[in-house]
């Protein structure tokens, strides 16, 4: 008898392709002939150094990363990154620019100033409640980096182009649209992304950095809070969190041999962002929540009616196998995050019970 599975829009911790489930099942309690489950082998074990050296070279080729960027896989979230980007990067009177866009990027922000760094918000989309990309900013010629979050989760926004910074390398926070598209990797100083949104489970960070940026770093920081401590050691100056970089580097086996490279990811991802968008063009039920040019294809956030309705919504969804509906606690509403591993099948099966039950309760 098969496992119940649901139709998960969940925004993280969120779906993992089914494949990769099976896979890490079929291996759990003999992984690669160890007599070992992945879980009990040493980090140092010529294992685990396979798993890590492959997830890089993934990394590498999806991203069409050259030989100047170094990937580590890293402890403490996307959120530990809001300072220890500023604490690598901004001493000896160096500034940077920062674009708000939301939650996350307000918290970018809230870190970099506690440390007394120099930053310059240089737009907002604050005042229309975050509904919108900034559009025509202004950037300083002389930041060290430009500060940008990818995509917006629980405002459903996202960088459809990135913007023009001249000479200044970008730095993003890319957590939640991290492999859901192509992109000109030249451009960034640094990428970071928390892996549990479209990547694997919860527990580690990816970073990729550039050398340049590399040399900024100051010689007084504390041991595990320099990048180049993971950058020389192969992410393993200590104990790394090896199932979520194991289950991370399946993810990324998935795209690039199931799935056939992030181009045919992103074909798939606006099919099925354009299924739920059409949708709330040609209703009167359904009010989504972002402006038309500034949509996720990540996370599709919308209000019905009533708060009511709403919670009619998400309970029976709930009741057709369909979760993690609900908005954000900070916005309310509803959301359904359709990651790469979200399939073409579970946002259709979603589109049919919503026209359902915008005919029955509208």
């Amino acid at each position: 008898m098969s496992p119940k599975r649901i139709h998960n829009f969940n925004a993280g911790p969120a779906a993992l392709p089914q494949s990769v489930l099976e896979e890490i099942q079929s291996e759990f309690l003999d992984f690669k002939g160890s007599g070992m489950s992945i879980t009990e082998v040493s980090h140092r074990s010529k294992w685990f150094e396979e798993v890590i050296n492959d997830a890089v070279a993934r990394v590498k080729r999806l991203l069409k990363l050259d030989d100047r960027y170094k990937v580590a896989f890293l402890q403490g979230g996307a959120s530990m990154q809001f300072a220890m980007i500023p604490m690598n990067f901004l001493n000896d009177g160096r500034t940077a620019d920062y674009v708000n866009t939301g939650t996350w990027s307000t918290k970018a922000i809230k870190e970099a100033k506690l440390l007394g760094k120099s930053i310059k918000v240089v737009a907002s989309s604050e005042d229309r409640n975050f509904a919108y990309i900034p559009k025509n900013i202004s950037f300083s010629k002389d930041a060290t980096y430009v500060h940008i979050t990818s995509n917006n989760t629980i405002k459903g926004t996202q960088w459809a182009q990135f913007p023009d910074t001249g000479n200044v390398p970008l730095v993003a926070d890319m957590s939640s649209d991290i492999f859901s598209r192509p992109f000109d990797a030249s451009r960034f100083g640094l990428i970071y992304a928390g892996a549990q949104k479209n990547m694997g489970p919860a527990g580690v960070c990816l970073v990729v950095v550039r050398d340049d940026l590399l040399k900024l770093e100051p010689g007084n920081l504390p041991t595990m809070l320099k990048y180049t401590t993971h950058t020389e050691q192969n992410s393993m100056y200590n104990t790394p969190p090896c199932f979520s970089i194991y289950t991370a580097q399946l993810v990324l086996k998935w795209l690039e041999e199931t799935v056939g490279g992030l181009e045919k990811m992103a074909t798939i991802n606006q099919k099925k962002a354009a299924l739920l968008y059409n949708l709330f063009d040609q209703s009167d039920f359904y009010r989504g929540t972002a402006d038309k040019d500034s949509r996720s294809l990540m996370n599709v956030t919308f209000r019905l009616p009533s708060e009511e309705l709403e919670k009619k919504f998400i309970a029976e969804a709930s009741a057709n196998d369909m979760g993690g509906l609900k908005g954000h606690r900070s916005v309310g509403g509803c959301r359904a995050s359709i990651y790469n591993a979200t399939s073409e099948k579970s946002v259709a099966t979603l589109v049919d019970f919503m026209n359902a039950f915008a005919k029955k309760n509208g």
